[in-house]
Parts: C-alpha cells; sequence; structure tokens
C-alpha cells in the first residue's frame, strides 16, 4: 500500500504543478489586449495568393497555417513577432504593432521568392552498367542521325508511308477534276488506254534502253 500512495504522489504532483503553474501564468495575461490578427500571404512578385503558408508567433509558440487562397486569422499580442515560412519563399518576419487602439487588424503579408540552385544532373538513358556495356558492345556504329534521316526520307519509305495515307481534300479535288476533264476530252469516244498507245509503248522502250527504268 506503500509502494501504490508513493506511485500516485509522484503522479500527481507534476500534474498539480502544471495547474498550479497554468493558473499563475493565465492570471498574468491581460486579455483587454488581445487582438484578432487576420491577413493574407502573397507572392511579392505578381501578388499571388500563397496557399499553405505558415504564420508562427514566436512570443506565444503557436502559430496557424493559412487556407488555399492565403488567408489567415490568429490572436496575437501587441509587440509579438510573427514568423512566415511557406515553400519557395523565403522566410520572413513581422513585429504586430504596439500602437493600435483596436483589437481587431488587418493587414497583407508580401514574401519573396526563394532561388534554389540544384546541382547538376546527368540522365543517361542506360539504368545501370550492365546494360550500357551490352549496348555498347550491341550497337551499331554507322547508324548514326544523319542515316536515319536518309533512310526514312527515301523514296521507297516516302511511298509507302503515302500509300497507306488517306487523300485529303485537295487531292480529292485534284483527282475528280482530272476524271472530269478526260471525261470532256474523250466525249463521245471511248476512253483513254494508255496499254493500246504506241507512243506510251515508244517512250517506255526509251527509257529502258537509257536505263532510267533500273533500280536506284
Amino acid at each position: 500500500m506503500v509502494v501504490i500512495k508513493s506511485f500516485v504522489f509522484r503522479s500527481v504532483l507534476p500534474l498539480m504543478v502544471l495547474v498550479m503553474f497554468s493558473g499563475r501564468v493565465n492570471a498574468q495575461i491581460d486579455t483587454s489586449k488581445l487582438i484578432q490578427l487576420s491577413g493574407v500571404a502573397v507572392s511579392e512578385e505578381d501578388l499571388s495568393q500563397l496557399p499553405y503558408t505558415t504564420v508562427y508567433d514566436r512570443s506565444l509558440h503557436r502559430g496557424v497555417i493559412s487556407d488555399y487562397y492565403g488567408f489567415f486569422s490568429m490572436v496575437v499580442f501587441p509587440g509579438d513577432t510573427l514568423v512566415f515560412s511557406g515553400y519557395g519563399f523565403k522566410t520572413s518576419t513581422y513585429i504586430v504593432p504596439d500602437t493600435l487602439r483596436e483589437n481587431r487588424y488587418s493587414m497583407i503579408h508580401m514574401m519573396q521568392k526563394d532561388t534554389l540552385n540544384l546541382p547538376e544532373v546527368t540522365v543517361y538513358p542506360w539504368p545501370s552498367r550492365e546494360d550500357f556495356a551490352r549496348y555498347f558492345v550491341n550497337m551499331e556504329p554507322y547508324d548514326d542521325a544523319l542515316r536515319r534521316a536518309q533512310r526514312e526520307l527515301s523514296g521507297e519509305s516516302l511511298a509507302f508511308v503515302a500509300a497507306r495515307l488517306e487523300g485529303d481534300a485537295s487531292l480529292s479535288y485534284g483527282y475528280a477534276l482530272n476524271q472530269q476533264l478526260s471525261r470532256i476530252y474523250t466525249n463521245g469516244q471511248l476512253p483513254v488506254n494508255n496499254l493500246l498507245n504506241p507512243y506510251s509503248w515508244a517512250k517506255l522502250i526509251q527509257d529502258w534502253k537509257a536505263g532510267k527504268l533500273s533500280k536506284q
């Protein structure tokens, strides 16, 4: 029983001291000097509102966080030092004026952007040394960007891409116009068939002898 009483006494004694101390502190606080301080934290560069800015009262050791629109409201005393801090902005202080006559005060606090110089980072396309070694062994040293561009812009590649594309408005109009002109040119006659045109065959034979039909 003696041990239990001693334990209870040691547990209750700090609580009693804390209550007595807090009561003495509360008795010393002059509530007539309380000020309801409200304001908005904005950027000094473009006056944009700064959401979730921390406003800490260094004198009372308590603070608040502004809302999404940068608005905050807290109870302070004249002469208190407020510390404003936000991500990407320099920490700044503000001292509540001690000449205020009203118990309400509104303010706009401007904060400066904090420039962060990050170290240089080089990004490589290989996640590990093993992948780099494998790529280095299997790479094609002559397949550079210029050769790839020449291969992609070759006649065969462009013809293959053009064959897969649908005709746009200008091509459709040109095709329809050529068909209309051909009908006007051969009005009352059979349509022109180059398979039976001797001049077309002669031109084909000349081009073949001249080597113009050889594959480049």
